[in-house]
């Protein structure tokens, strides 16, 4: 086809796709980086409170525990009303 209509429309569409292209790849980069610093600040709250593995396994299912809890309280409250 010599439509120049379609012709610009195909060069915008394929410069488009460049730039979102482009724009995925950062944005998957920047996931990694967030993800990476949020694993650092995780790490160093760890080393700060000097938790090992058990010590740190303990405290996540204590709060699984009591959170649990509290729902199932919370629940109950509203069943109740």
């Amino acid at each position: 086809m010599n439509n120049p209509k379609l012709k610009k429309i195909d060069a915008e569409y394929d410069k488009n796709a460049a730039k979102i292209a482009e724009l995925q790849a950062r944005q998957r980069e920047l996931d990694k980086q967030r993800t990476e610093i949020k694993n650092n600040d995780i790490l160093e709250l760890v080393h700060e409170h000097h938790l090992d593995y058990a010590a740190l396994s303990a405290l996540i299912q204590k709060l699984d525990t009591s959170r649990a809890a509290v729902m199932a309280g919370e629940t109950e409250e509203t069943n109740h009303d």
